[in-house]
């Protein structure tokens, strides 16, 4: 385990570990006096409301979020309003950034909201966002939060039948867009894909920000250039009046767990935990850069690249492209020319930047780094040291942060002033959180026993209010499983002796082999620890003998093994057999895979998170078909329409996918 240093201890808002205690004797009047420390226009009349399944924080609290960013800021207005809210770095090189101060940004959020107005939008009506990473996304979302308006960011690499989906729930009657961005150097037609995405939906009127130079077609009457929306506009919006339980946005899982679902979060709640979250576990100060280099399309663009460092009148930077483009170094050269302090990325990416080697980062010290953030999947042990020590310099703590879309903001982390930090271990619930690990029958277990993790009252502001549209999912999907006053994450996971937890992973993530039960989290966890591995998917496969079966798909490190040493026969039978002694020895027997893939990479979302329904969908098929002979005059047994396939706009490398099943061909 490691400990803050003593540099950090002393700048660390949070320095003892007292507050859990502390937090613990009354997680409701804890939570109540975090939340009389920000601006309301009404103070709440009771702080915790519990009508199971529903919950409702700071009942009667009349707020805006935008007041609490801007002109009531908790630090003061005039202490911050000429100082940069945001840095944009775009994607081109030879295109020069952008900086807005708060003063700034609360000029154009206001054009923008009396734009919004000025096309019919009131309060509670549903606006789409179908942006890139560029400052008119960061301003979207501010106007509709200051109209009253409820956002509903959508990920600009969706295509466009996800985008409908998304339009159709909401029943969204405005759309904001682009013409397009850049993507490696291309440019992506996003306004193509908004035409086509809108077609069925209640969709009247559609903004469109000019960022590239290629030419679109604009509808009359339709559609209307950002720049002649908030052209003449003032410069100052009143804020809408809104009760801590209004929606203040929706935002739909990814999908990779089933259909989407549209979660709803609530004004009050929400702010008080993205404002609190933010400045204990991130350690915000006035002189911080910022970087969380995730999409605003996802929660963590939502809350940690947008609200959270903008309510702590921190400076924030966005990057428009792609980390490792167009050198794999860009994403150090960004951190060295702004001074970046505090950098939160996905434990994907820091296996891509392992990948390149350590000795193509030697001309960068990283001087001006403090802390190091992970998130969107649990870090395993060889990633965390790699961060630690190459990018951290053994100097930065890592803070390894669980949380999901349906939570709001972090719920489990280590404070970077009080500590441990942990390989792999993600530590200790958020203050004034209560959670536990239950086992099938929702008996508390003993530490080391893997269990389901769960979330007790009065759970945590900022946990979903419900799903648009579907009280019946919301009662199903959460509220089930161990009744109806306890949260079900639907993710595994234990505890040390310490009480830091670890995410196993997924709970329908699980793998039964002769009646052992195995999450892909503890199986890929444990093949990542060999040294040649840099990372790996695991899922499960029927089988006839034992219920089920481990398949490996394993990415060996192109540092340890060269590119002519993969493509021999010799060493890749030699890298599988590792894996799967690797796996025996962590494990035991009963988890030796049936089959091990040697693959380039894995398909993965923008946001870091592997895709293993795709591997599914491409290996079982193969596997079930029936005998060679019968696979041999049925070849398309071997193939995937798109369509079979499922949705791969989310994915960043959709090519990769055709490969892994070139693969998996030849094996046959």
């Amino acid at each position: 385990m490691y400990f803050p240093t003593k540099e950090i201890k002393n700048s660390a808002w949070v320095k003892d570990k007292k507050i859990y205690k502390q937090a613990e004797k009354n997680p409701i009047k804890f939570w109540e006096d975090l939340a009389g420390k920000l601006f309301w226009h009404k103070k709440w009349r009771k702080t915790f409301l519990h009508k199971p399944p529903y919950f409702q924080w700071f009942v009667g609290g009349k707020i805006n979020i935008t007041s609490n960013i801007f002109e009531n800021n908790f630090l003061g207005w005039e202490k911050i309003k000429n100082k940069n809210a945001l840095i944009w770095e775009p994607e081109l090189v030879e295109e020069q950034s952008k900086t807005l101060t708060y003063n700034e940004l609360f000029r154009e959020m206001n054009r923008a909201a009396n734009g919004l107005i000025k096309l019919g939008v009131k309060k509670e009506d549903r606006v789409g966002i179908y942006l890139p990473m560029i400052p008119e996304a960061i301003i979207s979302i501010l106007a509709c939060a200051r109209i009253g308006a409820i956002h509903t960011v959508v990920f600009s690499a969706f295509s466009p039948s996800a985008l409908k989906v998304r339009l159709q729930d909401t029943d969204a009657k405005v759309l904001i867009t682009s013409n397009g961005y850049y993507r490696k150097g291309k440019i992506i037609d996003l306004k193509k894909n908004a035409d086509d995405g809108i077609k069925g939906t209640k969709v009247k009127k559609v903004i469109v920000v000019k960022h590239t130079d290629n030419k679109v077609k604009m509808k009359k009457t339709r559609d209307i250039w950002w720049n002649d929306l908030i052209k003449n506009q003032s410069d100052y919006c009143k804020p809408a009046i809104m009760d801590s339980g209004d929606t203040l946005f929706i935002l739909y899982t990814s999908g990779s767990t089933g259909r989407p679902k549209g979660t709803i979060q609530s004004c009050g709640g929400y702010m008080v935990q993205a404002y609190w979250t933010g400045k204990w576990i991130f350690d915000f100060h006035q002189d911080d850069i910022f970087w969380s280099t995730a999409d605003l399309g996802w929660i963590t663009g939502h809350t940690y690249s947008c609200y959270s460092p903008l309510l702590n009148g921190t400076t924030f930077l966005i990057y428009e492209g792609s980390l490792d483009w167009p050198k794999p170094d860009r994403w150090a050269q960004i951190i060295e020319k702004y001074g970046v302090t505090i950098f939160y990325t996905a434990p994907t990416a820091v296996r891509m930047f392992e990948k390149f080697g350590a000795k193509i980062f030697k001309k960068y010290n990283f001087a001006t780094l403090r802390i190091l953030g992970s998130v969107g999947e649990p870090i395993d042990e060889s990633a965390w040291q790699w961060y630690f020590e190459k990018i951290g310099k053994k100097r930065c703590p890592i803070l390894d942060t669980w949380w999901q879309t349906e939570t709001g903001g972090i719920l489990i982390s280590s404070l970077p002033g009080v500590g441990p930090f942990k390989p792999s271990f993600t530590g200790l619930p958020f203050p004034g959180l209560k959670t536990d690990i239950l086992d099938e029958k929702g008996k508390s277990l003993p530490s080391n026993k893997q269990g389901n993790l769960v979330i007790l009252p009065p759970f945590a502001p900022g946990l979903l209010s419900g799903i648009y549209k579907n009280p019946k999912k919301y009662l199903k999907t959460y509220w089930s499983q161990c009744g109806k006053k306890i949260y079900y994450t639907s993710d595994a996971a234990y505890k040390d002796k310490n009480g830091l937890i670890r995410i196993v992973g997924r709970t329908d993530d699980v793998i039964k082999v002769a009646g052992h039960r195995f999450t892909t989290g503890e199986l890929e966890a444990a093949i990542n620890l060999h040294p040649n591995i840099r990372e790996c998917a695991v899922i499960g496969i029927p089988d006839k003998i034992k219920g089920e079966a481990i398949v490996v798909f394993a990415v060996s490190k192109s540092e340890n093994v060269s590119l002519k040493e993969k493509r021999s026969p010799n060493i890749k039978e030699q890298i599988k057999k590792q894996v799967i002694i690797q796996i025996r020895k962590e494990i035991g027997p009963i988890a030796t895979p049936k089959q091990v893939y040697l693959v380039r990479d894995l398909p993965k979302t923008r946001s870091g998170k592997i895709m293993r329904r795709i591997l599914k969908r491409l290996f079982t098929p193969l596997e079930i078909a029936g005998t060679e002979k019968k696979r041999k005059k049925n070849k398309s047994l071997t193939g995937f329409t798109k369509e079979k396939l499922g949705d791969l706009s989310t994915l960043a490398n959709p090519e990769i996918v055709e490969k892994i099943q070139r693969i998996l061909k030849k094996s046959l």
